[in-house]
């Protein structure tokens, strides 16, 4: 039986075993997948430790995506532009492929799942870390009007303004700098795993047209969504979805089947 891991650390909340589970089930694929705790000085060894065992696939969550990156011998065009790598797979010759599912994860989440189509809009993401890196392209593939990137240090902001700039429409700007509503904000900060709201302003949203999404997700609305649903925006949106999308797309990279992802995300809402 193939075996595949997502290595953390922290690692014991991770649906990711639960979710390749279900897919696995789904599509009739044998394999195992268990969370492995990686030191934070080690990612390599534990890594390599699987990868001796016989492991074929990996999923990396923080803090290791950009050690991950460093450590594979190939980055498919997804991960090089997004300096991170979150999917593994050991090629028959040994050799590792470093993938970022993380932004078409996202992408599916709001189009297929949520109905927003981002063609012709104005999107503002909130972040300029390495969350926010891995969802850049994606999202300008998606076509949208423009795509600002703002950042509490606006020259991170501009950094990725430049590298994506022959991607598709993206400006950068400080918090203070923008004041004008959105069609579509996203955040991407770990803001709301610290109970922090980013300070942008309420005047982006325009009630009863701006959806809102957080990347991150918990068992109760996030602090960022709260606030938006308080601004009147039309929808808010969480980062599960995001996550067993991307999910499904590292399903798809080691075993060549895309998994359905509607059922398994009614199990765990």
């Amino acid at each position: 039986m193939d075996r595949y891991a997502v290595i953390g650390n922290p690692i014991g909340h991770s649906k990711s075993p639960l979710i390749h589970g279900m897919f696995a089930r789904q599509t009739g694929e044998q394999l195992s997948y268990q969370a492995l705790l990686a030191p934070l000085d080690d990612f390599a060894g534990t890594l390599r430790e699987f990868l001796h065992q016989g492991g074929r696939g990996v999923n990396v969550t923080v803090p290791f995506k950009e050690q991950a990156w460093a450590l594979v011998d190939n980055h498919t065009p997804a991960a090089a532009l997004a300096g991170a790598v979150n999917t593994i797979q050991r090629l028959d010759d040994g050799r590792l492929l470093g993938d970022n599912t993380d932004g078409r994860g996202l992408v599916r989440d709001i189009q297929h799942n949520a109905g927003l189509a981002l063609a012709g809009k104005r999107i503002l993401l909130i972040g300029a870390g390495g969350a926010a890196r891995g969802v850049i392209q994606p999202l300008l593939q998606a076509h949208p009007a423009q795509l600002c990137v703002v950042n509490r240090t606006v020259e991170k902001a501009e950094q990725l303004a430049m590298l994506f700039k022959d991607q598709g429409p993206i400006s950068a700007a400080g918090f203070e700098w923008i004041e004008e509503s959105v069609d579509l904000i996203i955040n991407a900060t770990s803001a709301s795993l610290d109970g922090q709201l980013p300070p942008i302003s309420p005047s982006l949203i325009r009630p009863g047209h701006t959806w809102c999404y957080d990347m991150m997700y918990a068992s109760e609305a996030t602090v960022f969504n709260r606030w938006a649903a308080q601004q009147g925006a039309a929808r808010c949106i969480d980062g599960l979805g995001m996550l067993v999308e991307q999910a499904a797309e590292a399903f798809l990279l080691w075993r060549g089947v895309r998994p359905d992802t509607t059922p398994v995300l009614a199990a765990l809402r």
